[in-house]
């Protein structure tokens, strides 16, 4: 099976195109080469996936026919990522949630736009 469809039929993107994009991206690795959407995946490689700022690693167990519910990837494939990784990306994404700018609530308060008007540009 291709790379590009084995990644979207094992849920690690949304979409067939997306997958094909990232490959043609260098954002997926075979066996520690970057692929493109055409490379053929076989039972035993080990699939690489960029996910800023680690790879996540998973070695293929099996090759699904088509697209497989959620419950059916624990026979298909195994996550190799490092624990030191998969900590490192939980603290990033956890100081992000917290660091992140929440910007404008909706429309302004009569009270805001007066604030606003009171300034000169």
């Amino acid at each position: 099976m291709r790379i590009d469809k084995f990644i979207w039929a094992i849920r690690l993107y949304k979409t067939r195109s997306i997958a094909g994009k990232e490959c043609a991206s260098e954002k997926v690795k075979l066996n520690g080469e970057f692929a493109k959407g055409s490379k053929i995946v076989k039972v035993g490689d080990e699939v690489s996936i960029k996910v800023n700022p680690i790879w996540r690693s998973y070695k293929v167990l099996g090759i699904p026919k088509s697209r497989v519910a959620a419950k059916l990837l624990p026979e298909l494939i195994i996550e190799t990522t490092s624990d030191i990784d998969l900590e490192m990306l939980q603290h990033i994404q956890e100081m992000n949630r917290k660091n992140r700018f929440e910007g404008l609530r909706g429309r302004p308060t009569k009270k805001d736009r007066r604030n606003l008007d009171g300034f000169k540009f």
